[in-house]
């Protein structure tokens, strides 16, 4: 745990007692806070007086006397599409609004510091699509190297559930918009943004506001590193941003599909091989093609952002790219859950929106096509000019209907659940075929996750590969 500091006899209020609410709370008592915790939900509230916890309805008059703070978990609104009454009630009150990601970043580092020969760094990493790989890979490629490191944020471990930092450590974080956009402290030593896709537009008022938030991880002082991938405009424009000169190397740019020209710091992929160029000169050179749990051009961009932020913390190419080779990837992203006859049966449950599905599409050919499910603002539109790989898609979802209908001349078939859509694709496919789940879609109207969506798909899988 990281006890937080700067409360220390003060109350802080904490709304949303979940994983990571009750997470803050703790770490809030144990650097001498008092907490007083609110939830809508019975249970959660029940779990946090079992541990102790002083429960306070935080909407009611007069809640906020002798509050210093209130931290906010990130699945509560704090301004769009509209503010929690009690962000309101904090506001009225003039109690600054914060959250576990700025607690964390004023508490990592302490006084034991000064007896460290290498001082902890954090590598924090945000963007639409990628950025769970690329934390993992980074994560994987530190271990592989055998530097201490730990994974947190919006994957593995709760920033304040980390272990206080030992000496050369190296923390990964990967951190979600909802999270970059109300902490008032974001000081990481490196800071990573893989792209830029619609997504959680309502939580954030349009594409302007989400962007916003993603660039916050770089404003604050500025990282000390900035790897920006520059497949988007906005990418391109925050590099352009963050960079004081044509040479300067705190910039990184990252790109997956073509040659980064300049004299600046580029690290870039092209027909399967990643490149790193510094100052016109190139550094080293990987083939990509033959790493199993990196499949496609947009896993090639994860690798891309992934060695870049090793390399920042002195890392050498071949020992990067040895751990290429071991890295089994995650679950529910472009994850090969078995093969039958010449056919693959591939997991990217996680492809929950257009953007992302594209790039599981692209990355392979010959494919039966699983996909449905809640649909987000915007449509299919844009996904329409990737589907030159697709043999048929296969719709599951309560709307299958409605969203077949947006695929066009594409062959089809309506199965509304994944039992059926698994074993008619199975049925249809031939030896050289790819089954792949990639939704396009959320999977809240089927399941409580994407994840529940990915073990399902896996679990009918099992079912035909073993009848």
């Amino acid at each position: 745990m990281i006890p937080v500091q700067g409360y220390s006899g003060a109350t802080v209020a904490v709304l949303g007692i979940g994983r990571s609410g009750l997470s803050a709370a703790r770490a809030l008592r144990a650097g001498g806070a008092e907490v007083a915790a609110w939830d809508d939900n019975e249970k959660a509230r029940d779990a946090a007086q079992a541990e102790g916890f002083t429960i306070r309805d935080l909407s009611k008059q007069g809640a906020f006397e002798g509050v210093a703070t209130l931290i906010v978990s990130p699945g509560i609104p704090h301004l769009y599409p509209e503010p929690n009454k009690v962000v309101r009630a904090a506001w009225d009150a003039g109690v600054p609004v914060d959250n576990d990601i700025s607690l964390f970043f004023r508490s990592f580092a302490t006084s034991e510091w000064d007896n460290f020969e290498r001082i902890p760094k954090i590598i924090a990493v945000t963007g639409s699509n990628g950025k769970s790989t690329t934390s993992a890979l980074i994560h994987h490629i530190l271990e592989h190297a055998q530097r201490p490191t730990q994974l947190a944020g919006n994957i593995g471990r709760g920033v304040l559930d980390m272990d206080p930092a030992i000496d050369g450590e190296v923390v990964v974080l990967e951190l979600s918009s909802y999270q970059t956009d109300l902490a008032r402290s974001l000081t990481p030593d490196v800071a990573v943004f893989t792209n830029l896709s619609p997504d959680h537009l309502d939580r954030h008022h349009g594409m302007g506001g989400y962007f916003a938030a993603k660039r916050r991880l770089f404003s604050e002082g500025g990282p000390d590193r900035c790897i920006i991938g520059v497949d988007e405009d906005e990418g391109q424009y925050l590099a352009n941003q963050m960079a004081g000169g044509v040479t300067d190397d705190r910039v990184i740019r990252v790109s997956s599909g073509r040659k980064l020209t300049g004299d600046g710091w580029n690290v870039f992929a092209k027909k399967g091989f990643l490149a790193e160029w510094r100052k016109g000169k190139q550094m080293a050179s990987i083939d990509l093609r033959a790493v199993p749990g990196l499949p496609g051009a947009h896993n090639h961009q994860n690798a891309c952002a992934a060695y870049a932020a090793c390399r920042t913390v002195g890392l050498a190419p071949r020992v990067i790219e040895a751990a290429f080779h071991s890295f089994a990837g995650l679950p529910h992203r472009s994850q090969l859950v078995g093969e039958r006859d010449g056919v693959k049966f591939v997991n990217d449950s996680k492809a929950t929106n257009v953007d992302s599905a594209a790039k599981a599409l692209q990355a392979f050919t010959n494919i039966r096509w699983i996909c449905g499910g809640l649909e987000k603002e915007g449509g299919l539109g844009g996904l329409l000019p990737h589907l030159g790989g697709v043999t048929k898609a296969y719709v599951i979802g309560r709307e299958a209907a409605s969203f077949a209908m947006q695929l066009g001349d594409l062959p089809h078939e309506v199965c509304t659940d994944m039992a059926t859509a698994v074993a008619r694709a199975a049925a249809d496919a031939v030896k050289g075929d790819t089954v792949l789940l990639a939704p396009a879609a959320a999977s809240f109207d089927q399941y409580d996750s994407f994840e529940r969506r990915g073990e399902d798909f896996i679990a009918q899988v099992e079912v035909e590969l073993t009848t």
